[in-house]
């Protein structure tokens, strides 16, 4: 049975080229980069090359990026690293209804040290609107953190008009662009952030790595005690097989960046063009301001567990929500946020595409998605079939 992978968003393949530049790296090399002998200098040479390639996705300098074991990490440290080391400033910390877990479940450990926060609510897209960060910070905000790109309905926020009131007011601005660093342009001078998380099996690169960039001057402390690692701010030896395959997969994304978008948008058309043949299916998120990759759509009178199983069946891999969150029976708090009726939020499924998916891939899917609703809704009492 032939496999459709259309759940990009949870974890991208390796580029053949990254596994190439990662498998060369373990057969020939093993240095510590710390070591102070040409073996270790190979490594830091090594590592430093990778740092350049990350930092040039993202249009930062090297000295800038640390790495660190994926986008978790990366988010944790922002917040977590930044709340600790200006807690004398003030305990205040501003974000939205839609943050992923990784940025909820950190600030909810800070709220248990006393720390307060204003989540801001987004409209019917998906988007906070910038005037309500402007409104929440008080005397005592230190740190505000919206995601780029949320990851379960693709919307883009405007994090650039976010960017110019927080560094008018010289508050810190973290962003989450784990579902868009590598997918998308991302760039740091341009978003006024002083900090941002990326992920390497976003963009084909292995997972267990990642990055963040950190602007000059950020208070930030680092969550992991130890060596002089990552300018001192990530200690412990680095993950180097994982790095050099970030920088491969950075390196790729950079070059391949419009024509990856090119295809995307491609599949993504000819899916949404197709799934009006489905009738009583809403699309999720930002009809323009959206990731290139992803769609989400709640389907009314089915569970989107029961067609993600059935999709399954016929080699078609799918997700009904965050990959963090999969296996809660909660609706998704992003969709809840938006308006989503609590029971078509059940009905959600989110397809993402990657460079590898083909046209032929996207009209089966939809084939199998119809019979799959059919035959769903066939055996729902509340569902009545519209004439013609």
């Amino acid at each position: 049975m032939q496999t459709i992978y259309l759940d990009y968003i949870s974890g991208t393949p390796l580029h053949p080229l990254v596994k190439e530049v990662m498998i060369e790296y373990i057969q020939n090399s093993f240095g510590n980069p710390i070591s102070q002998h040409h073996i270790g200098d190979a490594a830091m040479e090594a590592i430093e090359g990778a740092r350049g390639k990350v930092a040039n996705l993202i249009n930062a300098k090297p000295q800038e990026v640390i790495f660190t074991s994926g986008g978790t990490e990366s988010i944790n440290h922002a917040i977590k690293g930044v709340a600790l080391a200006m807690a004398d400033k003030g305990k205040h910390i501003i974000t939205s209804n839609i943050e992923h877990q990784a940025v909820l479940k950190s600030i909810r450990m800070l709220m248990r040290m006393g720390y307060h926060v204003t989540s801001l609510p987004v409209d019917e897209f998906g988007l906070v609107d910038p005037s309500d960060v402007e409104k929440a910070i008080t005397d005592e905000t230190i740190l505000v953190s919206i995601m780029h790109a949320n990851n379960e309905i693709g919307t883009i926020e405007p994090i650039a008009e976010i960017g110019q009131i927080t560094k008018a007011r010289g508050i810190t601005f973290h962003s989450d662009a784990v579902a868009s660093g590598g997918v998308m342009p991302v760039d740091v001078e341009a978003m006024g952030v002083d900090l941002l998380s990326i992920a390497a099996n976003q963009f084909y690169g292995p997972s267990g790595v990642g990055a963040l960039y950190i602007r000059p001057d950020t208070k930030i402390i680092p969550l992991l005690d130890g060596g002089i690692q990552e300018m001192n701010l990530r200690a412990g030896t680095q993950n180097m097989a994982g790095i050099i395959g970030m920088g491969k997969a950075a390196e790729l994304a950079s070059v391949e960046m419009s024509s990856r978008t090119e295809h995307m948008l491609h599949l993504k058309k000819y899916f949404m063009g197709r799934l009006t043949e489905i009738d009583e299916v809403f699309i999720n998120g930002h009809p323009l301001q959206s990731l290139p990759n992803l769609i989400s759509c709640s389907v009314k009178y089915v569970e989107g567990e029961s067609i993600t199983l059935m999709l399954d069946q016929e080699g078609i891999c799918v997700s009904t929500r965050s990959a963090c969150a999969t296996g809660s029976l909660r609706a998704s708090h992003v969709l809840t946020s938006i308006g989503c009726d609590y029971t078509i939020a059940q009905g959600t499924i989110i397809f993402s595409f990657g460079i590898d998916n083909t046209i032929e891939e996207v009209g089966k899917t939809i084939d199998v998605l119809k019979k799959s609703v059919d035959f769903l809704r066939s055996m729902s009492p509340l569902y009545q079939k519209k004439a013609g």
